[in-house]
């Protein structure tokens, strides 16, 4: 099978000379393989537009016929029509079109086993996907990654009779085929006709906002044998749908691109315009209670603005279990200076104590070629996080997993962006995306801002205006000891103090004089005269 997808994606660099890039390239094949494969399989394609009204054309009549294909196709109901809706075709040399048929019909597909073709398309999927950010990586997730996400939350639809496994950030459908190869392989692949019923048409579902994804992801789906539902839409910006899932597997896309506007929905407590909290929003509304759920979300998700908001409310409604730091590079080539996260919670219960594993500290970077993703990078994190789903397997600290009691998340103000492995390199920071590095610098900015808001108002006040409404005035004795006699203090290791020089204390007024000031001339403040403190920034 191997050699099909080297054939197929051989033929792809080809067609890059007639201006089609990966992305159209897959298209394309899905829109043939389909047809091929319903040729094959007797469904009822209008004889018009079947397979073999396009091998037996050729020249310019073979590229104006599939136009008029892909646009009736795009016509039909049901199935048909979504995998065809709005298809347009990119080529514009007939002889490539021709051999890419050829290529196709070399193939009996019917006859292959359903793993056979359904990782065959994946190939397909996956090289399109490695191609930087020329190819389809927005849409994929390293299926090392899925698979060790899968092994660890079991999506068992056997236990539960309307049991429901959902994707609110489909893409080519990674997560639900994982889901669906794990079940075969728990249940070797035994169901009974009723299981099998509700497996192959009610389990699977999916939410896509871009209409190739969604055409890829429903076109994986067909060649392992699902008929599901993935519904074209945007996940955060429509109202909710009210469908309720018992599993969640989702990742969510990366950036900030299309965001910029808080959604407008009733059941999303913080406002904010950050897609990957407003997911985390959505997966809570969408999970049953008992329900699960595993999302990939960027570093920047767990302490940036509303941040602390989303998980206080996350932490009190479900039981935030684990958290995975990813080795940097997860995500390459397409995204290689991502850095992510995977976040497993239970809805239902509050969170107690939350167990974080770093995979990522002094673990050389994920590379395409030299150092790609493997199963080793994760093993042992799977081996920690146990066999209970829900995160409930007895547990043990190592250097790597360490456990957090929900008053440590409180008092780092719900910052769930923790380290503590000590790290080889001179800054695990560096290489951060350039949205990152913005949304610092706006960070920075503000606080810059503030301050000069704050000094503003004080020498006005010093200027004769009145206090800044909300401001008080305090003697430096009222929020702090003096220690004239350089007694020893503790100080625990989070701990800071700033010392005065005792010259400048002026005991007997309770207050601070700057002794360079009384030099020029001015008094010494008095207890009425004592400045007001700057609030808290």
């Amino acid at each position: 099978m191997t050699d099909i997808v080297n054939k197929l994606w051989g033929f792809c660099h080809t067609l890059r000379h007639d201006g089609i890039d990966y992305g159209d390239y897959i298209e394309q094949i899905t829109y043939l393989l389909f047809l091929k494969m319903a040729n094959e399989n007797g469904v009822h394609i209008p004889k018009k537009y079947d397979w073999n009204s396009l091998k037996e054309r050729s020249g310019t009549e073979l590229l104006d016929h599939y136009v008029d294909t892909l646009r009736n196709l795009g016509k039909e109901p049901g199935a048909l029509g979504e995998i065809y809706a709005g298809a347009l075709s990119r080529f514009s040399n007939p002889v490539n079109l021709k051999k890419l048929i050829s290529l196709i019909d070399e193939v009996d597909w019917t006859s292959l086993k359903t793993d056979v073709k359904a990782h065959a398309y994946e190939g397909l999927l996956e090289k399109a996907a490695s191609e930087g950010k020329k190819g389809a990586g927005q849409y994929f997730t390293p299926r090392v990654l899925i698979e060790t996400i899968v092994r660890c939350m079991k999506p068992d639809p056997r236990k539960k009779k309307d049991f429901t496994i959902h994707d609110p950030a489909a893409g080519t459908g990674g997560f639900l085929t994982a889901a669906y190869e794990w079940l075969k392989l728990e249940s070797k692949g035994v169901f009974d006709r009723a299981e099998l019923e509700r497996i192959k048409y009610r389990v699977y579902t999916g939410q896509e906002l871009v209409q190739r994804p969604r055409r890829l992801c429903e076109m994986n789906l067909s060649l392992h044998g699902i008929e599901s539902e993935i519904y074209l839409g945007d996940t955060i910006y429509e109202p909710d749908r009210g469908k309720r899932y018992d599993l969640v597997l989702t990742n969510p896309p990366f950036g900030k691109k299309g965001a910029g506007e808080a959604p407008t929905r009733d059941d999303f407590t913080v406002s904010t315009s950050n897609k990957q909290l407003n997911f985390i929003q959505h997966v809570l509304t969408i999970l049953k209670p008992g329900g699960r759920a595993a999302i990939v979300v960027p570093d920047n998700v767990l302490f940036e603005e509303k941040a602390a908001e989303v998980f206080e409310i996350l932490m009190k409604d479900c039981n935030v279990h684990t958290i995975l730091r990813l080795p940097n590079g997860t995500f390459s080539p397409y995204s290689p200076g991502v850095k992510a996260n995977v976040i497993f919670f239970t809805k239902g219960l509050p969170t107690e104590k939350t167990w974080i594993y770093d995979a990522r500290a002094n673990v050389a970077g994920i590379t395409k070629k030299e150092r790609p993703l493997t199963k080793e990078h994760l093993g042992e994190f799977e081996k920690a996080y146990g066999t209970d789903p829900n995160g409930q397997s007895k547990r043990t600290e190592s250097e790597r997993f360490r456990c957090f009691r929900l008053e440590d998340i409180r008092d780092r103000s719900y910052n769930l962006h923790i380290r503590w492995v000590e790290s080889n390199e001179i800054d695990e920071d560096i290489g951060l995306e350039p949205e990152e590095i913005i949304e610092a610098l706006k960070k920075t900015q503000q606080k810059i801002h503030v301050n000069l808001e704050h000094m503003q108002k004080i020498f006005e006040y010093e200027a004769g205006k009145d206090l800044p409404k909300g401001w008080t005035k305090k003697l430096i004795s009222e929020v702090c000891e003096i220690n004239p006699s350089k007694r020893e203090i503790t100080l625990d290791d989070d701990e800071e103090v700033t010392f005065i020089p005792m010259q400048a204390v002026k005991e007997e007024l309770g207050g601070i004089v700057d002794a360079q000031s009384e030099d020029r001339g001015f008094a010494p403040m008095t207890p009425w005269d004592a400045r007001p403190l700057l609030p808290a920034l």
